[in-house]
């Protein structure tokens, strides 16, 4: 694979089946479209399609669904060798109804999923540490193995000096209940670099509807930059030395899921690019604005299209897009 940088992100990979109509519940929905999805892995994608070399740690199940998954990443350049094909368990399903405020209404089928299944003993140390960043989210910390397996990937990259990325992405209803989601929420949380999380989950997970305060709160637990998507309107930025809203892009919204992993994708390409990963806490104003505005543009860009991986914008896609509402 051609590729500046080397990602690995390690988490969920499943089956989206999205509704075809907005705004009913998922009881009424008449029909749904097939698609891939999982946090981590559209990040991945969104990576690759960027010109990043990136890879994916995770478990799908042996079947018709893990093994179109596993060649819809490798069709997108992602490396799969870390992804592991399991007989003994089938690959998740997740039923989503969009609606037209981009709230989404999701079931999940794993009792257990594949995802899940991912143990402690099947991560490659070498191979996370052949990577300069690691990227993670809170859904594989849901349940055991994937909990233990994910924190252990997280602990290897952390001592072999990788930059780390944080979605918490809060489902709560993947969790046993509201307090333990918290609670692993914030036990992953210092071992981040920079932590992304979205408006809707903020007050959840920071206690505080107030994004500077919640900010400060992320900020002493260890990350250096604390990013909060907010749909339509933009993000906040804070990493203790500038903080500040970025206006978003208004498009004609076809299809909201996975315009957060998009805006990650793209966030972490610019820092990657500018070569800012080092020193998030001495970023200025003007630097983390214009970051935030070409992750901001890929996040408006993936709407377009029904489901996210087709969707995901290129580099170039990305930069006409904003040379175009210059």
């Amino acid at each position: 694979m051609a590729g500046k940088f080397r990602a690995i992100t390690i988490g969920e990979l499943l089956i989206d089946f999205v509704s075809t109509t907005v705004d009913l519940p998922l009881e009424e929905c008449p029909a749904f479209h097939k698609a891939p999805g999982g946090a981590p892995a559209n990040v991945a994608v969104g990576l690759a399609k960027l010109g990043v070399e990136a890879g994916f740690i995770g478990k799908v199940g042996d079947d018709p669904f893990g093994r179109f998954l596993k060649r819809t990443l490798e069709e997108h350049g992602v490396d799969t060798s870390n992804l592991l094909l399991d007989k003994g368990v089938r690959t998740t399903l997740a039923f989503v109804a969009n609606r037209s405020d981009g709230r989404k209404e999701i079931a999940f089928y794993r009792h257990p999923g594949a995802d899940m299944m991912l143990r402690p003993e099947e991560i490659d140390p070498e191979y996370i540490a052949s990577a300069d960043l690691l990227h993670f989210g809170s859904v594989s910390l849901s349940r055991s193995p994937s909990r233990e397996a994910t924190l252990k990937a997280v602990r290897i990259a952390r001592e072999k000096g990788l930059f780390i990325s944080y979605d918490p992405n809060l489902r709560l209803n993947l969790w046993e209940g509201p307090r333990e989601a918290k609670y692993w929420i914030w036990e992953a949380m210092p071992f981040a670099h920079v932590a992304k999380l979205a408006e809707e989950e903020w007050e959840f997970i920071t206690d505080t509807p107030s994004l500077e305060e919640g900010s400060e709160r992320i900020l002493e637990a260890g990350p250096k930059l604390v990013v909060v998507t907010r749909g339509e309107k933009g993000c906040y930025f804070d990493n203790g030395k500038a903080r500040g809203y970025v206006e978003g892009f208004e498009v004609d919204v076809v299809d909201p899921l996975g315009a957060g992993d998009s805006f990650v994708a793209a966030m972490l390409y610019a820092l990657m690019e500018r070569d800012l990963m080092g020193r998030l806490s001495e970023l200025g104003e003007a630097e983390l604005r214009e970051v935030m505005r070409f992750a901001n543009a890929a996040g408006a860009l993936a709407t377009l299209k029904v489901g996210v991986i087709p969707a995901l914008p290129t580099k170039e896609e990305i930069e006409e897009f904003l040379r175009r509402r210059a």
